[in-house]
């Protein structure tokens, strides 16, 4: 037994070219272990001349090195991949910006190193970041306005119009059974109307688990929560968590310097962040709550379970998302899933183009459950 743990040892050591001097046997978290190791020190990646192409390769080996490896480890490992890829040397040539594909991966992988990237290049980064983001924008920010603004206009009604608020068209509907006869006419004993004041009528809470494996969901998530809050009728707030709660409500108008307010990695708190979340909710009935976790609870799970409870009894819109990507089937806490289920809370994951429209009927009270069977969104059996 020792003899073979030896081999394994030495295996890892010396990486998969010494397979056939070292016939080792490796479990399957060694298995992941000796991929992490063979991605960074014997790959290459670092030879193809740019980062663009073989983001989504970096970003899942950035979180398998903090499953495996310690944190004082991981650094020296993110260190090393910083020099290996040459990402710095990258940020500072200008014909890396222009040259660019836009990625949402990219942005996740800068999210992860931003610790490490010198004070020099700090500023190329976040332009590199800017240039995805405004790519973004451009594709998820009409969707997302037509949406919410559609069902915005039928909720803003005034039953007291001034005439020039009037909308015509539906009082005279509302109206027809006042018809007069005898002088050819309706008597609107009833006027519909859209008050011209944009007052906010519904809150949005979106509360984003920033652990590592959530990172393009926080990138939607943030871009998302950006433009919500320029409708002036809804109010959005959002709060990232790990194992300590952070509000960024302010930061929703610049989504560059929203994402760059994240730190990615880290323990998870959920019962943490949802008490917070319940505790700057001043409107119960008219307040939607989005939780975007993988529901791995790292604090007291008893708590968060009855918080939870305390959300939806409470009148709150509660819904869960468990990832907010294109990725595919996520992992998940199967037994905190089943959990909120059985609260009568629905939990998908949601691609970021079906996103606006769940806001939409999450906001106007719609049935989510049916909307998520609608589009096909039920969970696939994946641990």
């Amino acid at each position: 037994m020792n003899n073979n743990l030896n081999i394994n040892r030495w295996r890892l050591i010396l990486g998969q070219e010494t397979q056939n001097i070292l016939p080792a046997i490796l479990d399957s978290t060694q298995v992941g272990i000796d991929n992490a190791l063979e991605l960074l020190y014997n790959s290459d990646l670092h030879r193809k001349g740019g980062l663009g192409g073989t983001a989504p390769k970096v970003n899942r080996w950035l979180k398998d090195i903090r499953e495996y490896f310690p944190k004082s480890m991981v650094k020296v490992m993110q260190e090393d991949a910083l020099k290996r890829y040459n990402l710095t040397k990258m940020l500072s040539e200008p014909e890396f910006l222009e040259n660019i594909v836009p990625d949402v991966h990219l942005i996740v992988t800068l999210m992860e190193l931003k610790s490490l990237i010198p004070e020099s290049t700090k500023s190329t980064a976040r332009l590199v970041v800017k240039k995805v983001v405004d790519d973004l924008m451009q594709k998820l920010e009409a969707p997302m306005n037509q949406s919410i603004n559609a069902v915005i206009s039928k909720s803003i009604k005034n039953r007291r119009p001034k005439h020039n608020e009037i909308d015509w068209h539906e009082t005279i509907k509302r109206n027809l059974k006042n018809y007069q006869t005898e002088y050819q006419t309706i008597i609107p004993s009833v006027k519909l109307g859209h008050s011209r004041k944009r007052r906010a009528i519904k809150d949005i809470v979106l509360c984003l688990d920033q652990s590592g494996s959530m990172g393009t969901s926080v990138v939607y998530s943030g871009i998302f929560g950006s433009v919500m809050a320029s409708i002036p009728s809804v109010t959005t707030k959002m709060v990232v968590f790990d194992t300590e709660v952070v509000d960024l409500t302010e930061n929703l108008n610049d989504p560059v310097d929203l994402l760059f307010g994240v730190q990615l990695g880290g323990g998870t708190d959920i019962n943490k962040a949802l008490t917070y979340c319940q505790q700057i909710t001043t409107k119960p009935a008219d307040t939607t709550i989005v939780l975007i976790s993988d529901l791995y609870e790292g604090g007291n799970l008893a708590q968060m379970r009855t918080t939870m409870k305390g959300i939806v009894n409470s009148g709150i819109k509660f819904v869960v998302l468990l990832a907010l990507n294109d990725d595919g089937a996520p992992y998940y806490d199967h037994q905190n899933a089943e959990f909120l289920g059985a609260l009568g809370v629905p939990v998908f994951a949601c691609t970021p183009d079906l996103f606006p429209d769940m806001m939409a009927n999450a906001i106007s009270g719609k049935d989510i459950q049916q909307w998520v069977s609608t589009n096909n969104l039920v969970l696939k059996n994946r641990s």
